[in-house]
């Protein structure tokens, strides 16, 4: 039986997985992404996590057929390496991936995407329809989508596709985003903004409110915790954030024509009710065409991994037709 691994490298942390070629995953490793002193250093973890999933799962490396790897970005992919990663510390430049995670598995079948990339490889390979025509939108710290069209994954020339959460939302710029553009979708709904959303709404016009604007521990989970407590202002904020989601998620639909959303990430999967219901809601009245079905990723946390295991079998695919066997 043949034997596959996948990688999801994030800011945060590292996680690699075994998996068989049914897309079971037999072993798993995670460990903490270095924040220094450089990328060699984040490479050497993640050659790590691999031999450990490895060595959970008693496979020589060298028996592993293909790996798939879901990453923070941005990618070169014509280096195979990580340039410049927006949310490590400076000193870490540059990330090489796939010539090291090649040479430890004796392979060149090693397959580089961003992570929400490896996400909608992920959900259309464990989906029950397997859909040709998907999206998967994470709303976390950032926002980002992978998206898949007459059952080809949109990577883009540089494998930089899918960096929704930069669309314009707002061409008054009311927000300023992380990377210094006004308006941004990011700007207003990711994890890192939503409290800061609140506070500057607040500022403009302020009113009663529970909310501990003016506290350092102030986070973008007060917001819906206020909220589910009755809170008048919090319930305003995420009805504002609901309005920008609304919007970027239909030019996301006019643009690509999914017959699916799956919608993850910590925020969503966090507050469910309060993020997948209004779009669904709202949707109806500003789409222009079919309205796709808007719902809860299937994968949960394992998104990413399970994607760029997905990628392993499937030749960057996630279409369960091109699992191949050793």
């Amino acid at each position: 039986m043949a034997t596959y691994a996948g990688v999801d490298l994030g800011a945060t942390n590292i996680r690699a997985v075994v998996g068989d070629e049914t897309g079971r995953v037999v072993a798993s490793r995670r460990t903490g992404t270095p924040q220094g002193p450089n990328g060699i250093t984040v490479t050497e973890a993640v050659l790590d996590a691999l031999r450990g999933a490895a060595d959970e799962a008693d496979v020589d490396p060298t028996r592993i057929a293909a790996v798939g790897i879901g990453s923070i970005g941005p990618l070169d992919l014509a280096e195979g390496a990580i340039d410049n990663p927006a949310n490590l510390p400076d000193t870490i430049d540059r990330i090489p991936l796939t010539g090291p995670v090649g040479e430890l598995v004796d392979s060149d079948d090693i397959y580089l995407h961003n992570d929400t990339t490896a996400g909608v490889i992920g959900e259309r390979f464990y989906s029950d329809r397997n859909p040709d025509d998907m999206i998967y939108l994470t709303i976390s710290s950032g926002i980002g989508a992978g998206v898949c069209v007459d059952g080809e994954v949109v990577g883009g020339w540089d494998g930089n596709a899918g960096e929704v959460g930069h669309m314009t939302v707002d061409p008054q710029g009311f927000m300023t985003c992380g990377c210094g553009i006004d308006g941004h979708w990011e700007a207003y709904c990711s994890g890192n903004n939503i409290f800061r959303y609140a506070q500057e709404l607040h500022d403009r016009d302020p009113v009663e409110t529970s909310m501990p604007l003016e506290s350092a521990d102030f986070s973008s989970a007060d917001v819906f915790a206020h909220a589910e407590e009755g809170d008048d202002f919090a319930e305003y904020v995420l009805d504002q954030m609901t309005q920008w989601n609304v919007v970027a998620t239909a030019n996301m639909i006019h643009a690509f024509a999914p017959l699916v959303i799956y919608v993850g990430g910590a925020v969503t999967l966090n507050n469910p009710d309060r993020i997948l219901d209004p779009i669904r809601e709202r949707l109806d009245a500003v789409v222009f065409g079919n309205v796709p079905d808007v719902q809860l990723t299937t994968l949960g946390d394992d998104v990413v991994v399970k994607g760029a295991l997905a990628s392993a079998m499937t030749a960057g695919t996630g279409d369960r037709s091109r699992v191949r066997s050793a």
